[in-house]
């Protein structure tokens, strides 16, 4: 299986998704379109994997690159190719799906907890996940939940949280792929965002509660097992192969 990532920032790679592709053996290219990376074929990847960052889904004239990403996306899910979106990556999924992308009524910073949907604990990958995970957030934008999806996660700030769609495409706000290298480069990189707001953490908490994320890798590993196992849908992919988008 041959995986491709989206990345939008230097200190926003895969993680822990890396960790579990290179343990199956697969492959893993990149297209890092902050230093400017052409993106690929189609005939390049089985799994296209977007990454988080700090731009907004909006800001197409301050990322020219993002209009050929969000047409890159689209395409993906009409050729039913399986897609996992992280952060700013499910952001541009719903987008491509139809749904609207806006601001979050709070700013979520920190390791807060996410609860998990009765319709996700139906599902084969979200099966053996507890009601309640701690997990690292930061966002201020969310989306809505795209037609035909199936909302599996929320938080006391955000009420969507991840979506599935299909069998081909998984959509998280939140980050299990983030080591503790990765959550340290984030607060540095993002410390003028650390403000005084209900659920924005100081960078001191952040730092102090990563043990609450270490069972974060295990879950995650079974997440991606379970949904890479799964053949697309061809019937669910076809409500959304006129593209419609409100981008």
């Amino acid at each position: 299986m041959r995986f491709h990532c989206l990345q939008h920032v230097e200190f926003e790679g895969p993680g822990l998704i890396e960790t579990w592709i290179n343990l199956q053996g697969y492959s893993l290219s990149f297209t890092r379109l902050y230093a400017g990376d052409s993106l690929p074929g189609f005939h390049e990847f089985d799994v296209l994997v977007i990454m988080g960052g700090y731009m907004s889904v909006h800001d197409e004239l301050q990322f020219p690159w993002m209009t050929a990403e969000k047409r890159l996306i689209r395409d993906a899910i009409r050729k039913n190719k399986k897609i996992v979106g992280i952060c700013l990556g499910a952001q541009l999924v719903a987008e491509a799906m139809g749904a609207p992308v806006l601001p979050n009524p709070q700013k979520e910073i920190g390791i807060l907890p996410v609860r998990f949907t009765p319709e996700a604990r139906k599902l084969d990958c979200f099966r053996d996940f507890p009601g309640e995970l701690h997990l690292f957030h930061w966002h201020g934008e969310s989306f809505e939940l795209p037609a035909d999806a199936i909302r599996v996660a929320f938080s006391e700030a955000c009420s969507n949280q991840g979506f599935v769609a299909g069998n081909h495409i998984l959509a998280l706000q939140f980050h299990m792929e983030v080591t503790e290298k990765m959550v340290n480069e984030m607060v540095t990189g993002g410390q003028d965002e650390l403000i005084e707001a209900p659920y924005v953490h100081s960078q001191e908490k952040i730092l102090s509660d990563l043990p609450l994320i270490s069972d974060a890798s295990c879950y995650l590993f079974r997440l991606l097992g379970a949904f890479l196992e799964k053949h697309p849908s061809p019937a669910i992919q076809a409500g959304w192969a006129d593209g419609s988008s409100n981008s």
